[in-house]
């Protein structure tokens, strides 16, 4: 068998239904390039290896886990990648779809490392403390609504899917989980300098409580912040809204 690691933030999905209700979500997307983060003890692996048409990886930092999946699942020979998420390069040439039951203690890192890749990420079906999820769903006028929902939703559509029961895990986690899948929508804003627009809507909800002229009096000139939308908090203004103030800043 294998040992859990808390250091990497390990809960295996134990329950059957809920891999086949993550998989269904998955294969309602069209792929032929699959990488799966953190396959642990191989709950969703088994449904994802056989995908006809699809050309399938893994990325894996625990090298247990990988003794224990090629052991297991003999043609995942040659197909884990034993890296970290956060370090590993393109997987694929092409694009390609994500899914995964990914550690709750990077899980924000990791749809960081996806928003890097979002030329190439078709699509993701993942599970994340409910917690995190809600937030990446959540739209303007919501306290759920912060800086991942704003960069997600600027690259992906964003569908939360279902909540998952803390005892489909071993060992159970202390929060719920939730499920969902993000689309890749193209560039629909056009947003030419992603570093600039990241820094804007950071530096916007770092005060998410004061009026936006507060945290954002160093971006824009004196009259610009006149301007009645500065009397705003960081959650009222949607993804356009950022865009526009990222194309008139300093």
């Amino acid at each position: 068998m294998y040992t859990l690691k808390k250091s990497l933030g390990q809960h295996f999905l134990k329950d059957e239904a809920v891999c086949q209700k993550i998989v269904l979500a998955l294969r309602e997307m069209p792929f032929s390039q699959l990488l799966e983060v953190g396959p642990g003890g191989g709950a969703l692996t088994k449904f994802l290896l056989d995908l006809p048409g699809v050309d399938f990886r893994a990325v894996e930092l625990d090298e247990e886990k990988i003794r224990y999946l090629i052991k297991n699942y003999p043609s995942l020979e040659g197909r884990i990648l034993h890296e970290s998420i956060l370090e590993t390069g393109y997987p694929f040439t092409g694009k390609f779809t994500v899914i995964g039951n990914f550690p709750y203690n990077i899980s924000s890192q990791i749809l960081f490392r996806i928003l890097e890749w979002n030329e190439e990420v078709e699509g993701l079906v993942g599970m994340f403390q409910k917690e995190v999820a809600t937030r990446i769903a959540a739209g303007p006028d919501n306290k759920d609504y912060g800086i991942l929902s704003v960069l997600v939703q600027a690259f992906f559509s964003v569908e939360y899917l279902f909540d998952v029961d803390e005892n489909c895990f071993t060992p159970p986690p202390k929060v719920k989980s939730g499920v969902i899948r993000m689309v890749n929508a193209g560039n629909p804003w056009k947003i030419t300098n992603k570093k600039k627009f990241f820094n804007l809507v950071k530096t916007a909800f770092g005060q998410r409580r004061k009026q936006l002229r507060n945290p954002l009096k160093s971006m824009f000139d004196p009259e610009i912040l006149k301007e009645d939308l500065f009397t705003k908090r960081a959650e009222n203004l949607g993804v356009e809204d950022y865009v526009n103030l990222m194309n008139r800043m300093k």
